[in-house]
């Protein structure tokens, strides 16, 4: 299957160099600076945990025509730069599948009325990263599935092909879901849980001893996923509506070794340094998907009014929010002590 990977952020570019890699006929578009990169250094992954660096020459091109021979085009772009390549998408004539693989809480209307149905799928990255200079840090989670699926929720042949066209990546698990849109919506809601950031300043130090700053987040996430819930959008995957009846001590304790992770500074703080834009856009789109259910969000909303710059960070250490014990205790614990574990594992496999 020839394909173009349209876009060449931290997920685009770690797509183009898996896909080379098992062998794929994959081409990878960028412009600019990071074509004169590409075209000189290739592609360079660095993995965050481990450190290490690897190089693919990967073929690059700087546009997409009406006649070239791609099948499959993967746009791995944020939603608004996507929204300006529509017309160049619509006019190619020969891929029968552009995969949409994007935060998008909006839904796929957009996408479905330029290019028309049987053409458009969506996914969602499952890594992060951020790049200095021609090295693109990646966080990559490997027993994260990648999720696609067709826009109408049908389990077709084609989302079967492509899931095993991109399974050919190492490390790598697609998975075809029926529920595509609720889980992108549902991203949305669990990124409300880390917009304490915002709070905070964007300082992964000050944001971990802010209590404040990490209980508004909670409870921010909460909000998030009753509203959607009361709008007709279940919560997927299903295991995120636990995350609420856990006690905000134990969830706030769980928290502060995540917030200074690698995992944490990769895979959220370096894309919000340089996408807060793109927040702003998620969480509009979000909030229209979810409006008509009417349900209150405080918590939510003070922590965008950081996020936009309405109110300043809040002061360090502030501890002035009363806790929540309220929840299931035995599940709290569970979830606490798995996460620390996950950040010792992730500290040993750094150290080792």
């Amino acid at each position: 299957m020839k394909t173009l990977i349209y876009g060449a952020g931290p997920m685009g570019s770690q797509l183009a160099a898996r896909l080379y890699e098992a062998g794929a006929d994959v081409t990878l578009l960028a412009r600019g600076s990071r074509l004169t990169q590409l075209r000189e250094h290739g592609v360079v992954l660095e993995d965050a945990i481990s450190q290490r660096r690897e190089i693919h020459r990967v073929p690059v091109t700087e546009a997409l025509g009406e006649e070239d021979p791609y099948e499959l085009v993967v746009v791995a772009m944020r939603k608004s730069m996507a929204r300006a390549i529509l017309p160049v998408l619509a006019r190619h004539r020969h891929s029968h599948t552009i995969l949409f693989l994007m935060n998008n809480a909006a839904g796929p209307r957009e996408w479905v009325e330029a290019l028309g149905v049987d053409r458009v799928m969506v996914g969602i990255p499952t890594s992060g990263g951020y790049r200095i200079g021609p090295v693109m840090r990646i966080l990559a989670v490997p027993q994260a599935p990648l999720p696609i699926g067709e826009v109408d929720g049908r389990i077709t042949e084609r989302a079967q092909e492509v899931a095993t066209f991109l399974g050919r990546m190492r490390d790598t698990r697609v998975q075809v879901r029926p529920d595509m849109d609720a889980y992108l919506v549902s991203h949305v809601g669990a990124l409300a849980g880390n917009m304490g950031m915002f709070a905070t300043g964007l300082d992964p130090e000050r944001f971990a001893r802010t209590r404040d700053a990490i209980v508004l987040g909670l409870r921010a996430q909460e909000e998030a996923f009753r509203a959607q819930e009361a709008a007709g959008i279940p919560v997927r995957p299903t295991f995120l509506k636990a995350l609420p009846r856990i006690p905000e001590p134990l969830m706030t304790l769980g928290m502060r070794p995540v917030i200074t992770s690698t995992f944490f500074e990769v895979g959220l703080l370096g894309h919000a340094r340089v996408a807060r834009d793109e927040i702003e856009e998620l969480l509009r789109d979000f909030r229209g998907r979810v409006a008509h259910a009417g349900v209150p969000t405080p918590s939510l909303d003070r922590l965008e009014s950081h996020l936009n710059g309405e109110r300043g960070p809040l002061p360090q250490g502030q501890r002035e929010i009363p806790l929540r014990w309220a929840g299931t205790i035995g599940l709290g614990v569970g979830v606490a002590a798995g996460l620390g574990l996950g950040i010792l594992a992730l500290k040993r496999k750094r150290g080792g």
